[in-house]
């Protein structure tokens, strides 16, 4: 009777900015169960009582009460009222499932007129040369055509680029494979990030290379971090991530880029550089490779700009040589890139909708990281990015808040994925992985609370 009565008087912390009210005060059923606040049993207060506490109508509360019902949160016992439900195994469940937050992928948008049109150019490579497509192989390197996408593709970024100099690979891993077997061999030095992609991290201890880890700032890495170790270890090569950097979403402004070229000229260090988000920003900074076209070795992935499922990236040799062997990496290691992605890939870029593609997706990241800024203030981000970083400054660490967020169903990235030397107390989220704003929105709400929480074990809070 105790917890009923205690559900009787709950009253959820909405505002009208939230989106639709009746999905607020659903969302905020979900996040109070997550966090503790509700447990199965209570009772929550009638829909007229409800209403008349929040300033709304009546219906908006039959919604949001039918809603959560609809998400497994509560049940509607007859005579009696609305109950919250026991939820199984402790976990959230929000509006599609379990949430997880640990993919850092575009976000779902929800044009239909653009879905339709992408799946149109899709159906037109039938029409041409899908049947060759499908049952002949192609060059290494990708199709003199497909090349030439890749270059108009890049052309916003890097506008001297020409389609000689272009190859396509089986995504950004095969990009890498093929560009880091090019570069360094067994024992070699490859500088890098202190926190770096785990994809790249991944790489170098198959390939047996050792990383040097390099001290980083709010921009990326320090440039006496970089100087120092390129005169102590002289490197193959300098990985990195300039623009919306993984985890960290840093960005390196103008005056650091050419201070960091200006280093590498000097030592002779190639760099390798990784601008698998550059598209998102609607005003990018300069890349290396337009800085340093002749040391840099640049690599685009389709991945976070149009979709994952493509599997096409695209590599900018810094000169004609170099480009041969790195078509022949290609094929040693990954053969070819799907030449059936590569068509699509170049047919969306030909027919604009790849543009239209990544317009949608920046706009979906701006509306998500609006729901970031509101709900989960000390997370670290950029309104282009559609992943945070969290760092955890209070009683909780990486690996007990991690484990408390999969209990909740919640699943981020601890640190240690991304450390290339001592691991700092931090998560990733992944904004875009999330199938819609509404499920977002509950995480956030969620992972905010347990933020405020103390850790506890065997039932002890400590």
């Amino acid at each position: 009777m105790r917890q009923a009565e205690a559900g009787a008087t709950w009253v959820p912390s909405v505002h009208k900015d939230d989106g639709p009210l009746y999905l607020a005060v659903a969302n905020a059923i979900g996040a109070d169960i997550a966090s503790g606040r509700l447990r199965a049993g209570d009772r929550l207060p009638p829909h007229r009582t409800l209403a008349e506490s929040l300033g709304v109508d009546f219906t908006t509360i039959s919604r949001a009460y039918k809603e959560a019902g609809r998400r497994g949160f509560v049940e509607g016992r007859v005579g009696q009222g609305t109950y919250i439900r026991a939820q199984s195994s402790g976990r959230l469940q929000p509006a599609s499932g379990i949430v997880d937050m640990s993919m850092n992928m575009p976000p779902r948008f929800g044009n239909a007129d653009l879905v339709e049109r992408i799946w149109r150019d899709v159906a037109s490579i039938q029409r041409g040369d899908g049947l060759e497509l499908l049952l002949r192989y192609q060059e290494a390197g990708g199709s003199a055509g497909d090349r030439n996408a890749g270059a108009a593709w890049l052309a916003a970024l890097l506008p001297e680029v020409v389609p000689e100099r272009v190859l396509v690979a089986p995504g950004a891993q095969g990009a890498l494979m093929a560009t880091v077997g090019h570069l360094a061999r067994a024992g070699d030095t490859i500088l890098a990030e202190e926190l770096t992609y785990p994809g790249f991290r991944a790489l170098a201890q198959y390939l047996g290379l050792r990383v040097r880890p390099l001290a980083m700032d709010g921009q990326g890495i320090l440039p006496d971090a970089f100087e120092a170790a390129c005169a102590e270890d002289k490197p193959k090569a300098l990985y990195c991530t300039p623009t919306l950097h993984n985890p960290t979403t840093a960005t390196m402004g103008p005056e650091r880029r050419l201070q960091i070229v200006e280093i590498a000229r000097r030592f002779g260090v190639p760099i390798i550089e990784d601008d698998a988000y550059g598209m998102l920003p609607r005003q990018p900074i300069a890349p290396l490779a337009a800085l340093a076209p002749e040391l840099v070795y640049y690599i685009s992935s389709l991945s976070k700009c149009l979709s994952p499922a493509l599997r096409v990236a695209y590599i900018v040799a810094p000169n004609a040589r170099a480009v041969a062997p790195l078509a022949s990496n290609i094929r040693a290691s990954t053969s070819i890139a799907s030449p059936l992605t590569a068509a699509v890939a170049t047919r969306w870029i030909e027919t604009g909708t790849a543009s239209n593609i990544l317009k949608a997706t920046r706009q979906e990241t701006s509306e998500r990281h609006r729901l970031l800024s509101r709900h989960l203030t000390t997370a670290i981000s950029d309104p282009e990015a559609f992943h945070a970083w969290l760092p955890l400054t209070g009683p909780w660490d990486r690996h007990s808040f991690t484990a408390k967020l999969r209990s909740v169903g919640i699943g981020v990235v601890a640190s240690d994925a991304f450390a290339v030397a001592e691991a700092p107390e931090a998560v990733r989220l992944g904004l875009g992985s999330v199938a819609s704003r509404e499920d977002l929105e509950v995480s956030l709400k969620t992972i905010a609370q347990i933020l405020d929480q103390a850790p506890s074990f065997g039932g002890m809070v400590v």
